[in-house]
């Protein structure tokens, strides 16, 4: 991922920017690790590893192969993967979470974070989401998960070792107790949880107690972070995960969400992953400013390696951060058809064709998708401003770029042979909006994000998201200016964010590029 920039004595929050959310982290040593959910996408469970805490680079994804992560075609969006948990123990790294979709919970095990991992153990014996896992000093392994419930387990074969029994559920009158993490520190049991729900009433709270089953003593200054009923500009903050820094100071990961235009504000890149500091104050943790500049930890920075502007498909492998819908068939993504290209082949319709009946969803109806999805591969928007560019050569079939939210909310830039056309679909709605002659053969499409050119109304979007092709001569021609109130979680729903990516709809396409670069100053 890309590295976090310094800016004096400061560095920018969010650390892991876009839609990366239900972050967990533990350290080895000298190193840390963390994991974020990943839903209707796979690969899943994106890992990242960093020596600061400040500077992530992914390094691959915890569940990467059919057999670990099974996605069925009916999975609805915010569906398949949810929070998962990482933690070190006995020389191994285990990492547990829910398949809403699929198998239920289950856990994962590596020497080597950045894989491979292990197929998955099955704990169909532990009924709520979140799970968690913490060891005692006798070796006893205790699962505990959304409710706020608990469980002792066999981490090796998911059985379950006695009875399931409540141990706290947050403050009194608060909804959804989730998101619990169990610690030991300096001989008191704490549990951690999320409360409020995961919009704007989100918060964190904690309890302590003697033993890891309690009982529990919460926090007299409970929520101990929450940004409800506040104006910050890091809004829905909880879901989060303690862990030290290099010189033995207390840290906190956390999920939040950064609203833009007006009332009531809209989140378009997802939940994303943000750091504040803790101390400790008569055996509580208290956190400390939460903002978009950090002020810089007291130790060296470290960067990793970000990932490139451009990735022209020269390796076999693709780079851990490209996720595709619910699966990835060999035959229909690949770079080895065609030296030096991606290929995405599908048949179906396009994602926004119009005059397509659209078909009635519900609770009563069929999952979605509706109609037939296009082959997509794609990458998380991680910047308020940005640009895309892709070569396509749509050969005899019919793609382009796509800036997606989910099945039902997505902008597209679309060549077919000799024309280049954009498509929107927003809820029951989908229209061709523009289309453009091309001369036939390969061409760069683009789409750009950009701030609002109205920013005095306070229904102003959040943004408004330029869709064209670039002409031979390198000029752009701009086919759309679409607002991008309706790419955002307050119009959509769900859990996810943006993600910005290659499609193709009918037969066979082409991508020979693929650029993405922030444009945020």
């Amino acid at each position: 991922m890309s590295s976090t920039p310094r800016t004096g004595d400061t560095v920018a929050n969010p650390v892991i920017p876009g839609f990366h959310p239900d972050p967990s982290v533990c350290r080895v040593g000298d190193d840390y690790y963390l994991v974020c959910s990943s839903f209707e996408y796979f690969p899943g469970v994106p890992v990242f590893h960093s020596r600061d805490l400040v500077h992530w680079t992914q390094i691959g994804n915890a569940l990467d192969r059919p057999e670990q992560l099974r996605l069925p075609p009916g999975t609805r969006p915010s569906g398949g993967v949810y929070a998962p948990t990482l933690r070190h123990h006995d020389g191994r790294f285990w990492m547990i979470t829910t398949n809403v979709s699929g198998d239920g919970n289950l856990l994962v095990t590596a020497t080597d974070p950045a894989g491979p991992w292990s197929d998955p153990v099955l704990l169909p014996g532990v009924e709520g989401i979140d799970p968690d896992l913490a060891w005692d000093e006798d070796g006893t392994c205790w699962c505990t998960y959304a409710g706020v419930g608990q469980v002792r387990i066999d981490p090796y074969t998911g059985r379950t070792l006695g009875e399931a029994r409540g141990i706290w559920s947050g403050t009194p009158g608060a909804k959804a107790p989730e998101a619990p993490h169990l610690y030991r520190i300096d001989g008191t049991w704490y549990l951690m949880i999320a409360e409020g729900g995961t919009e704007r009433g989100h918060g964190v709270a904690i309890a302590r107690g003697p033993a890891p089953d309690g009982p529990f003593e919460p926090c007299p200054a409970n929520p101990i972070l929450t940004h409800r009923g506040t104006d910050h500009p890091i809004q829905n903050t909880g879901h989060a995960d303690l862990v030290q820094g290099p010189d033995g100071s207390w840290w906190m990961v956390l999920l939040g969400v950064r609203p833009q235009g007006g009332t009531p504000g809209w989140h378009v890149l997802g939940r994303e992953t943000f750091l504040a500091p803790v101390t400790w104050q008569d055996g509580w943790p208290v956190v400390g400013a939460l903002s978009p500049e950090l002020p810089a930890p007291p130790w060296p920075l470290r960067p990793g390696p970000g990932v490139p502007v451009r990735d022209d498909f020269a390796a076999r492998d693709l780079a851990p951060h490209w996720i595709s819908l619910r699966h990835r068939p060999e035959e229909g993504c690949t770079t080895g058809e065609r030296p030096g290209w991606l290929t995405l082949r599908a048949d179906g319709a396009s994602p926004a064709e119009p005059g397509q009946p659209v078909q009635p969803t519900g609770d009563a109806g069929p999952a979605e998708p509706a109609e037939p999805e296009p082959a997509f591969l794609g990458r998380r928007q991680q910047h308020v401003s940005c640009r895309a560019r892709a070569l396509t050569d749509p050969a005899g079939g019919r793609g382009g770029l796509m800036v997606r939210l989910d099945e039902r909310h997505h902008y597209a830039v679309e060549a077919v042979s000799g024309e280049v056309r954009v498509l929107a679909r927003t809820g029951t709605l989908r229209t061709a909006v523009a289309t453009h002659p091309v001369p036939e053969g390969p061409v760069v499409l683009r789409v750009e994000t950009a701030a609002p050119r109205d920013r005095d109304d306070p229904r102003t979007g959040p943004d408004v998201l330029l869709l064209g092709v670039e002409e031979r001569d390198g000029s752009f021609t701009e086919l759309a200016a679409l607002d991008g109130r309706y790419l955002s979680t307050e119009v959509a729903g769900g859990f996810t964010g943006r993600v910005i990516g290659m499609y193709a709809s009918a037969g066979t396409v082409h991508f020979d590029w693929f650029d993405y670069e922030s444009l945020d100053d």
